[in-house]
């Protein structure tokens, strides 16, 4: 049986790729099985149709964190005291179906986006009762055990959906799929503690734990969720401090802290990407003018857009534009 196909190996996290299309129908069962179900998760899967089974997985890992993101048909998934190697505990949440889980005798209905933490050192089940989509990942009980010391009470117990806590993670583990974005070590181990003390807050930390958790994973995860809106938003003239302020409901002086405090201010993250966009919009076809490049990404004064860029890249918009004209003639 093969591994899933490494993606992405960095120093950080390393991501791989899987689907049971790379098998023969007869063959995807047991696939999923031994690779995932017995190789990274430990658990065993029972698919309601075998003959229509069908799953695709995205995993991203480091020595001590594993995020599943995948797409399954309806199936159970359950371990055994034969499957159980470890004490890590995992959470997960289905994001388009309802779902239910059980153990540690309790059982649980959820609804599409609840969360749910669950120990691997403990005999539980999932049951997705449709095709859905999901994502799961893994930490080391020790990695938790400070935030949350009576984290056993948290097992098999619903986090809603409308949980700013559990939203605020879920947006935050979204990082971990970007290519390069998590690249050393330092980054990696950073990003496993913020998304411990998100954890940690979604699923009841204790006042000091949730104070530390609360100047170190929010404020991560708040400073990514406004660079993802400012990236998103790079064509509008009216961004501005105080509209990133005003769609995340804090003060301007809380914006422009988180971003001094990553060493750049907002003024110059948001320079930085439109004059990024620029540069690849410049050497992509179709050729779009110049100028129109410039009011696309937020430049209203072409003068300006010309000086920025030259003193960000060492040349002109034009410099640029006709060096990827002269690479797409030679290479045809």
């Amino acid at each position: 049986m093969t591994d899933p196909s490494p993606e992405t190996s960095t120093c950080g996290l390393q991501v791989s790729r899987f689907s049971t299309a790379s098998f023969r129908p007869h063959e995807r069962v047991d696939a999923w099985r031994e690779v995932f179900g017995r190789a990274l998760l430990r658990i065993d899967i029972a698919p309601r149709s075998a003959e229509n089974f069908h799953a695709n997985a995205v995993v991203s890992s480091s020595s001590s964190f594993g995020l599943l993101h995948a797409s399954t048909s309806a199936a159970k998934q359950s371990n055994s005291r034969s499957l159980i190697a470890s004490d890590d505990i995992c959470f997960g949440s289905v994001t388009t179906s309802r779902w239910d889980a059980s153990q540690l005798g309790r059982s649980v209905d959820l609804r599409p986006g609840d969360g749910l933490l669950m120990s691997n050192g403990d005999i539980g089940a999932l049951t997705f009762p449709s095709e859905c989509r999901y994502f799961v990942f893994c930490i080391p009980r020790a990695a938790i055990a400070p935030l949350v010391p009576d984290i056993s009470a948290a097992f098999a117990r619903q986090v809603p959906a409308a949980s700013p806590e559990l939203r605020m993670l879920v947006r935050y583990l979204e990082l971990a799929r970007g290519e390069h974005v998590i690249s050393t070590p330092a980054l990696a181990a950073a990003y496993v503690t913020h998304v411990c003390d998100l954890l940690a807050l979604a699923v009841g930390a204790t006042r000091d734990a949730a104070e530390l958790a609360t100047s170190r994973g929010v404020y991560a995860a708040r400073l990514q969720a406004m660079k993802e809106d400012i990236e998103k938003n790079l064509n509008r003239h009216d961004l501005s401090v105080r509209s990133i302020a005003r769609q995340h409901r804090v003060s301007v002086r809380y914006v422009q802290m988180l971003f001094e405090e990553s060493g750049r201010t907002f003024t110059q993250f948001v320079m930085e990407q439109r004059l990024a966009a620029a540069y690849a919009a410049l050497t992509a076809p179709p050729h779009i003018p110049i100028n129109t490049i410039a009011y696309d990404h937020g430049f209203g004064d072409l003068s300006y857009f010309n000086r920025a860029f030259h003193r960000r890249y060492g040349c002109t918009p034009g410099d640029v534009r006709k060096a990827a004209q002269l690479g797409a003639g030679s290479s045809r």
